[in-house]
């Protein structure tokens, strides 16, 4: 599954999510207001959710192409839409 997407991009996205979380931690231990606190929190999640975008858009062209030439269409479609229903979920 590691071929359907560019390893080190993804890596560097979370790497820098990474980083926006252990910011978060220090405006919590240094007593950052509320309001600055939720904007951040609302960076990670939008950081988070384009980083699952990207994985799903090189899971369409390079798996999911793939299993549909090799033939295994049915099987390849379901395993897309569970991995479409578990994305959706995150909120």
């Amino acid at each position: 599954m590691i071929q359907c997407m560019d390893v080190e991009a993804i890596t560097n996205r979370l790497k820098r999510i990474e980083g926006q979380v252990r910011g978060l931690i220090k405006m919590v231990e240094t007593d950052k207001s509320c309001e600055e606190i939720l904007i951040q929190i609302g960076s990670v999640k939008s950081a988070l959710h384009k980083t699952g975008q990207v994985i799903l858009e090189g899971h369409l062209h390079h798996c999911v192409l793939d299993g549909v030439r090799d033939g295994k269409g049915e099987e390849t479609l379901q395993k897309l839409s569970a991995a479409i229903e578990q994305f959706s979920r995150i909120g």
